[in-house]
């Protein structure tokens, strides 16, 4: 249940009618939070113990500060955030907060399977400093989540939090795919303002950008493999998970987009498709986590049942890097 003091806050931001211009609200004019640009997912560091490593995760930050990102993403998928208690969730988040430089955004992941659930975490992730939240699909009961499930869901979340939410659509790891439909139908609600969209499906992130394009509503890119596409077809940005070791080269990638240099673009595209391969589908968050170390990052054990790579994979993670010069 909403304890009293959750649910003052909630109350207190609904009476205000979303109107504050704080930390991405949506503005009194009708201008929601500006989430164009790239976010690394921050991954969550764990000492040999399976501890949450908090001196590790402030040492990342301070190396992927002083890349040009619009903000990191914290709790999402790569963060492991099915792996940590509530308590660890808000936590890193916090901190993360206290770390990052003031002028970048900190999108937190705040779904649970319940919109109940969600809406006590999303209100509890602005307390400790989120200025938007990222609400992965519920999906556990997936045969029952169609769109009308889905949009009372989201619908219900974006009514009580006090910060913008974004929708966030993995099918790879939810097994639920976010019906366009239901984007559309949930982008007219005044305090969602974008999504995620990790699917992989270009001619879905061009459909959702064309039929939200009278609304103030953006769509990020979920993965690298396909980001030079999504900018083609009017998405605004990444969450990449590959950022975490090539920052400076997705940021350039971004910025031969945003400036038509598209012949660049695509060389630079292409040799980015291997890596980021490998530290998602292929080796997942181990492989992210084992490239990390390699490039000056703290990247460390996954907790369980996660586990780490065996040397044959490795050597193929590391082949997947250097064949594309970036070892």
């Amino acid at each position: 249940m909403l304890g009293p003091r959750v649910w003052a806050t909630v109350r207190q931001g609904l009476s205000r009618g979303l109107s504050r211009n704080v930390r991405g609200w949506a503005s009194g004019q009708g201008k929601k939070v500006d989430i164009a640009g790239i976010y690394p997912p921050v991954t969550t560091p764990f000492t040999a113990n399976a501890e949450v490593d908090y001196g590790k995760l402030e040492e990342n930050l301070h190396k992927l500060g002083t890349l040009p990102f619009r903000g990191f993403v914290v709790q999402g998928s790569t963060g492991e955030f099915p792996l940590l208690t509530s308590s660890e969730r808000l936590e890193v988040v916090s901190r993360v907060r206290q770390i990052m430089p003031k002028d970048k955004l900190l999108l937190a992941g705040s779904g649970c399977e319940s919109t109940q659930a969600t809406v006590e975490m999303t209100v509890s992730m602005a307390q400790v400093g989120a200025d938007a939240v990222l609400v992965v699909t519920p999906c556990y009961y997936r045969g029952r989540m169609d769109s009308a499930a889905l949009i009372h869901h989201y619908t219900k979340v974006a009514d009580l939090s006090p910060i913008p939410v974004l929708l966030y659509n993995v099918p790879a790891n939810t097994g639920l795919d976010l019906p366009v439909d239901a984007v559309v139908t949930l982008s007219q609600h005044p305090n969602i303002v974008g999504m995620k969209e990790s699917g992989g499906d270009v001619t879905k992130i061009a459909l959702i950008v064309h039929k939200t394009r009278h609304r103030d509503f953006q769509v990020l890119a979920g993965s690298v493999g396909f980001l030079m596409a999504s900018y083609a077809v009017g998405a605004v940005g990444g969450v990449c998970a590959l950022s975490n070791v090539l920052g400076a080269p997705v940021c350039q990638l971004e910025r031969l987009c945003l400036t038509g240099q598209w012949e660049a673009a695509q060389k630079l595209q292409l040799r980015l498709i291997e890596p980021n391969a490998a530290v998602t589908r292929r080796f997942g968050i181990p492989g992210l986590k084992k490239t990390m170390d390699w490039f000056g990052y703290y990247g460390g054990p996954c907790r369980a049942p996660l586990q780490g790579l065996s040397p044959a994979d490795e050597e193929a993670l590391r082949v997947d890097f250097s064949s594309n010069g970036w070892l």
